[in-house]
């Protein structure tokens, strides 16, 4: 059987529902991210079309195993935790002079295109 993209996170999206039931869970996400390592060493050529490592769903697991999982990603990512993530976010949009926030435009797109 050939994984998707789409496959998998369907699979995972239960895996959600089934953790969202209780508070604070993880388990379901944990098994389900397991079991799909466990499968793409096993059978690589089923997950030819999907371009994830199984070193990427380990840092994955270890992220949802960690005392605060929302940190250990934003840490993974972004190199702080959430709070720190926020409390950088509104520096940079609080406006000093007028002591007010300001949200900056974002940046148009720059769209290479030959006329």
């Amino acid at each position: 059987m050939m994984y998707t993209k789409e496959l998998i996170f369907a699979e995972f999206k239960d895996a959600t529902k089934k953790d969202l039931k209780k508070k604070k869970c993880f388990t379901n996400r944990i098994e389900y991210l397991k079991q799909l390592k466990e499968d793409m060493i096993k059978v690589p050529k089923n997950f030819s079309n999907f371009n994830v490592s199984p070193d990427q769903i380990q840092n994955t697991i270890n992220c949802y195993l960690a005392p605060n999982p929302r940190d250990a990603f934003y840490k993974s990512v972004f190199g702080m935790t959430y709070a720190e993530k926020k409390q950088e976010e509104e520096a940079e949009y609080y406006d000093l002079d007028d002591g007010k926030k300001v949200y900056m435009k974002k940046k148009p797109e720059v769209t290479d295109t030959i006329q």
